[in-house]
């Protein structure tokens, strides 16, 4: 359906159709939007995309703490809403095209992991915060552990993460990572990785 699961989406940058308007983002500069497959693949923006830093989340939490902490602070954000639908991957795949440099985060947990498998196959994405060594030291923060349920799921990107998540076994919301999240989105730019 065209208009099921609309795509959440945070400061997306579009070239404005009307130059006196000179609306640079799609929706309200600051808060959260939705678009929907309908408007996606009948009358697609002008996405301005080029060359930079698009952020993509799994979790709608997260796009609501960037808009409240950040506003109209925050880089481009999309959210896949769990296992990215049609809209979502309609949206990322028009980011894609038009040259944006997707980053994807989610859970630490073997459903997050099979959707950072896609979102990065997919559409080209990068980890963002999304490795062993981001695991290890986000479970050394929790105050509630929560077991990983299901069958193990190999990371794509980092054969260490899998094994480390067996290791320790515990499920990691993206939401707790909120805090380094942030401080990516309001510089515009993934970490530097060594």
């Amino acid at each position: 359906n065209e208009l099921a699961r609309p795509a959440l989406f945070l400061n997306l940058p579009v070239f404005p159709k009307d130059r006196a308007i000179g609306r640079q983002h799609l929706g309200i500069l600051g808060e959260p939007g939705f678009i929907s497959l309908r408007k996606l693949v009948r009358s697609p923006p002008a996405w301005n995309v080029v060359n930079r830093d698009v952020f993509v989340c799994e979790n709608p939490n997260v796009v609501s703490i960037a808009a409240d902490q950040l506003g109209h602070n925050c880089a481009p954000l999309v959210c896949t809403d769990g296992m990215p639908g049609a809209a979502q991957r309609t949206l990322l795949s028009q980011l894609a095209a038009a040259g944006a440099r997707l980053w994807y985060h989610g859970d630490f947990d073997w459903p997050g992991i099979g959707i950072a498998n896609l979102v990065i196959r997919e559409h080209s994405a990068q980890p963002w915060r999304m490795s062993a060594c981001d695991y290890v030291s986000a479970t050394e923060t929790m105050t509630t552990r929560v077991s990983l349920a299901g069958p193990v799921v190999e990371a794509s990107w980092d054969q260490e993460l899998s094994a480390q998540m067996v290791a320790l076994n515990v499920r990691v919301a993206e939401e707790a990572l909120a805090a380094c999240i942030l401080i990516d989105l309001e510089g515009g730019a993934p970490p530097v990785l060594p």
